[in-house]
């Protein structure tokens, strides 16, 4: 499995779960693709990432900042 650097995801990349915004997104072979919002990728990443070709997770941008 590999590590992707597709486009970010934006706020219109939505859950394939829930229908929030998506975090990580899980590529397969033939172009198939999940998209899911942290918790769910949270919940269901580890089965998920163990069949996936690839991983786009980008829940860091979740994380604020103080300075």
């Amino acid at each position: 499995m590999a590590t992707t650097t597709a486009k970010t995801l934006t706020n219109l990349d939505r859950c394939d779960r829930c229908g929030a915004q998506a975090y990580v997104r899980f590529e397969f072979d033939q172009g198939m693709e999940l998209m899911f919002c942290n918790h769910h990728a949270t919940e269901h990443g580890d089965k998920i990432r163990a069949i996936a070709r690839g991983v786009q997770d980008e829940s860091h941008r979740l994380i604020e900042t103080k300075e």
